[in-house]
């Protein structure tokens, strides 16, 4: 078939894969959610780990705080390079590499002889080995699922709480036994299988297809040939959406077959004049290619960032600071760790329950994501009133389920806010410009954790105010999906008249 291409400066072919949703797709949620479990899991039951380096180093607890912010905050900033790298090289290499870097890390930190070394090893290095695994995975999730979106991202996300359960009594347990030193090096081996996780992100299958350009003198056609006559081939090949060629030559084609999918979604083509000279694509748009820097520039995904930014701010802050809040109360070591695991197992129902209830469509995603961040922050504020044992398990019980309805569908809203064929480089700008939240949050939060009550109180006043801030950005992106949808109502309308 032919159709008119212009002649512009990008070379560029499109041809989104096509989403299994279903059968292997399967094996990448369960790397999916094992990731999730070792990475952010570990994160919201390092608590257990601030009160022994608080007693070692007689640190604050805003000075303790620091490894974790150090963690996030290099986590968000390392996800773009992460996207790249993925699509430079493979998302299995990189996953691989950063479990690698995690476990050096950790095990590093067990020998650290002050704060500082902690901050370089179990926040920098460690966070660093979490972007290489988090970000590739999440993305690769993204690709295999399309229909079943929120309920894969809901299941993936649920092995952060069912492995902050598992881990938080755990790590109680191996303090005691081995000493905080002994623990870290136990969960450097653990998070070795990070690097097992990565083996099963197997790249999607693509037809092979053979596109043709041939210049002509007063214009350019395009031949879509498909190679081979199977249904498959045909229809990959009426997807393509965009093929633009930058040089033209009176007798020149343009040949390229497309054996990865990472090679769909923005496909170098490298052109052969008549006289067997191959123009190759410059280095500027080798990079390019693999950073989608046109996202800023998307008003929608940046009002979704402004969204990150607040999350990011008291994400984690509750997580880290309940089981020391605990301990100030006089409560046991145990039973303060027992209050994550209670967290958890909500946070588990949360993520599965309201994952399946948005894949029913009954409202739209991002109006689901403002009501629970609401709930959240009103959970919050009810916080500083809880002082006994069984009033911080009501709390932690209702935290967790509103949080795990949070998380369990942010990562559908992206994907719905920029497509999911940019998830990759939508994923990790989010995640860059949302580190700000993650660096100082914490740090912010954990501000004479260890002082008076009232302190305490304001310090979760602010979390809740933070969390509260979460809804404003969400209500412009809110009115522009219902702007967006009137409009494509109004054109269809037109074009029945």
């Amino acid at each position: 078939m032919d159709s008119p291409v212009k002649a512009q400066k990008v070379r560029t072919a499109v041809a989104p894969p096509v989403a299994p949703d279903g059968g292997y797709a399967w094996f990448i949620m369960l790397s999916c959610f094992l990731v999730f479990g070792l990475t952010f899991g570990v994160i919201k039951a390092f608590g257990v780990f601030y009160v022994e380096i608080h007693k070692y180093f007689g640190t604050t607890a805003t000075e303790t705080s620091w490894i974790t912010s150090i963690a996030v905050a290099t986590i968000h900033v390392v996800a773009p390079i992460a996207s790249a790298l993925s699509a430079f090289y493979s998302h299995r290499f990189v996953v691989v590499t950063g479990g690698l870097i995690c476990s050096l890390g950790v095990v590093f930190g067990a020998f650290a002889r002050n704060l500082i070394e902690l901050y370089l090893t179990v926040g920098f290095l460690n966070g660093f080995g979490y972007a290489l695994t988090w970000t590739p995975t999440v993305t690769m999730l993204g690709l295999y699922f399309e229909k079943k979106r929120p309920v894969a991202n809901a299941l993936a996300s649920a092995g952060e709480c069912i492995l902050t359960f598992v881990l938080t009594p755990l790590f109680q347990l191996l303090i005691d036994s081995y000493s905080w030193r002994g623990a870290l090096i136990i969960l450097g081996g653990l998070q070795l299988n990070l690097c097992v996780c990565g083996m099963l992100l197997r790249p999607l299958k693509s037809t092979n297809m053979t596109c043709e350009v041939k210049a002509e003198e007063e214009g350019l056609s395009l031949e879509v040939l498909p190679k081979g006559d199977s249904e498959q081939s045909k229809r990959n090949c009426q997807e393509m959406e965009e093929l633009t060629i930058s040089d033209k030559s009176d007798q020149g084609t343009i040949q390229a077959g497309l054996q990865n999918p990472e090679e769909i979604a923005n496909l170098t083509m490298e052109v052969q004049d008549s006289n067997n000279r191959t123009k190759r694509p410059e280095l500027r748009t080798k990079i390019l290619r693999y950073i989608d820097y046109t996202l800023i520039t998307n008003a929608h995904f940046m009002v979704y960032t402004m969204f990150g930014v607040f999350a990011a701010l008291g994400f984690y802050a509750p997580a880290l600071f309940l089981v020391p809040y605990a301990r100030s109360k006089g409560i046991e070591e145990y039973q303060a760790a027992a209050l994550m695991s209670i967290s958890a197992v909500l946070d588990l129902f949360g993520r599965v329950f309201f994952g399946w209830v948005a894949n029913l469509r009954l409202v739209q995603t991002v109006q689901q994501l403002a009501a629970t961040v609401i709930l959240l922050g009103t959970v919050l504020l009810l916080c500083p009133l809880a002082s006994s044992f069984s009033e911080l398990a009501t709390f932690s019980a209702a935290y967790g389920l509103v949080f795990g309805a949070t998380v369990s569908i942010h990562i559908t809203v992206l994907a719905e806010v920029v497509g999911v064929h940019r998830l990759g480089s939508a994923l990790g700008f989010f995640m860059l410009i949302r580190s700000t939240g993650g660096l100082f949050g914490p740090p912010i939060a954990g501000e004479r954790c260890y002082c008076a009550t009232e302190t305490v109180k304001k310090k979760k006043k602010l979390n809740a105010a933070l969390r509260c801030c979460c809804k404003i950005p969400c209500d412009p992106l809110y009115l522009t999906n219902l702007l967006q949808a009137r409009n494509k109502k109004k054109a269809a309308q037109s074009e029945k008249e």
